[in-house]
């Protein structure tokens, strides 16, 4: 007899203040099968996942789990039935030991009594993070880790806890190439042990590559589903928007101009980068690869002035910059979209116009007492809600922290285009965006490109790099490594310079 689901929903509906979000999903999860979870950000995919892990209560339809109901209330339940979660977000306690996080409340004791079994703790640690290929120590503290090395530490987590239904949410978001080989590595042993693994991503070949069955929901519904072998990329995109994309990357229209927009010269900072030197060109979209920590984004934060260099000038222009100072680089025309978007590059409980006109408030006072003109401001925020495509259903009160991933990402986009930059830095622009987002962020860049303005592009997506940009420089241990004009992109020759030396075939 064929056994049970590991979950099963039926006739899922929900919704918020009479809104519907959910609307009839029906689909199952055997065991041991991976099962891609796709759809564009607002699609109905947190809810869902939401209403598994008893964060919300169904309006109509019913969940199974192994067969039989399953109602949880609390996230308690899910615990319980042994449903982990990975989130997008990490929730971890940085400034705990990794060993303390594995096992915040579940600690091995010694006998019967209250003691925590030290010896216990450090050698269930230890092998976890093996499990995950994570070499540290188990006294090791998160706030000293990288973002992906925090995220193989809830992989662990959720491993300690013997669940046999995983969900995944966007967990190669934060990971290098290898570490994304590894995970996939232990997703296809779990799955093997007969574990039943959920993968909600927006990198569609990771998708295909991982998953066995496909869901498609659009508008809170399930629009396609089936085998991955009936699955191309293609049919992936436009189940998931309701129309073709003939191309994910738009035509590039402009070429770059001779005049330099920022000059980086000997740039160093020990233990950091080391002798960084390009011209970026007005009008030109320059991509930075590179491996996790071979510098991409210590760069991009020295550039902007929030961190400090020991030798080295840059320019803006022909001006030069002082060693630290971001209000001052702003002021001449640099922006920089960080990629923490949520920690780093919003105000998550202010409004959406509020983080929108953030940079460029002081623009709209009147003299002589600099109060706001609210009706130029007011028509600002509306013009560049349009540039970027903004939901219009969307209002201007609303709480950013409230918002879709896509939407999110317009919203910085927005502040920092309103600003009008002669030079961009942009770090992972698209991470965590679903395809149609995605194309639309592709279109404002080129468009900012096209007008004059200068691009770095950082991303850990190859296929982005080639598909955006005029030139890619490839950083490795610090350094630049390597530079490729468009014509000559060579994707094992770019992937072989981003490489350590020692790693180098």
């Amino acid at each position: 007899m064929t056994p049970a689901p590991a979950i099963a929903f039926e006739g899922i509906t929900h919704g918020f203040g009479g809104v519907r979000v959910l609307h009839d999903v029906t689909f199952a999860v055997p065991r041991g099968c991976t099962l891609g979870l796709i759809g564009e950000n607002g699609a109905g995919k947190s809810t869902l996942m939401n209403l598994l892990g008893g964060n919300l209560r169904p309006d109509a339809g019913r969940m199974l789990r192994d067969g039989a109901p399953y109602a949880p209330t609390h996230p308690t339940d899910a615990a319980r039935t042994r449903i982990a979660f990975i989130h997008q977000e990490l929730n971890l306690f940085p400034n705990l030991s990794l060993a303390e996080n594995l096992f915040l409340t579940a600690f091995p004791r010694t006998g019967g009594l209250p003691l925590i079994d030290r010896h216990a703790l450090a050698a269930r640690t230890r092998d976890l993070l093996a499990q995950v290929g994570l070499d540290a120590a188990p006294g090791t503290l998160v706030e000293t880790l990288s973002a992906g090395e925090r995220q193989l530490v809830e992989i662990a987590r959720a491993l300690s806890r013997e669940a046999n239904l995983i969900i995944f949410d966007e967990p190669t978001t934060s990971l290098s190439s290898r570490e994304t080989a590894a995970l996939f590595r232990l997703m296809a042993q779990l799955r093997q042990n007969g574990v039943a693994l959920i993968y909600i991503s927006h990198v569609l070949e990771q998708v295909r590559q991982l998953c066995d069955r496909i869901v498609v929901l659009r508008d809170g519904a399930v629009v396609a589903q089936g085998p991955i072998t009936d699955f191309p990329v293609t049919r992936m995109i436009s189940a998931m928007v309701g129309r073709s994309l003939t191309q994910l990357y738009p035509a590039r229209r402009g070429t770059p101009a001779a005049e330099p927009a920022l000059t980086v010269a000997g740039v160093s900072e020990p233990g950091v980068v080391h002798d960084i030197s390009f011209t970026l060109h007005r009008g030109e979209i320059l991509g930075l690869s590179g491996l996790m920590g071979a510098g991409r984004s210590e760069l991009a934060r020295i550039l902007f002035g929030l961190d400090p260099h020991a030798a080295g000038a840059i320019r803006l222009g022909t001006a030069p910059l002082p060693r630290t100072n971001p209000h001052g680089r702003i002021r001449r025309g640099l922006a920089f979209l960080t990629e923490d978007r949520r920690h780093e590059g919003l105000c998550l409980e202010a409004s959406i116009a509020d983080n929108i006109a953030l940079v460029t408030l002081p623009e709209h006072a009147r003299p002589p007492l600099r109060l706001l003109d609210r009706a130029a401001w007011r028509q600002a925020i509306a013009t560049i809600r349009d540039a970027v495509r903004l939901d219009p259903h969307l209002d201007d009160a609303r709480p950013v922290a409230t918002l879709s991933g896509g939407n999110q990402q317009k919203v910085v986009l927005a502040k920092w285009l309103l600003a009008h930059p002669a030079v961009l830095i942009l770090d992972e622009p698209t991470r965590g965006v679903d395809v149609g987002a995605r194309f639309e962020i592709y279109q404002l860049v080129l468009d900012l490109a096209d007008r004059g303005s200068a691009v770095l592009l950082i991303s850990s997506d190859l296929e982005e790099l080639i598909g955006l940009c005029d030139r890619v420089l490839v950083m490795s241990e610090g350094e630049i490594r390597a530079e490729f004009p468009r014509g000559g992109f060579e994707r094992e020759a770019m992937l072989r310079a981003a490489l350590p030396r020692e790693a180098r075939p």
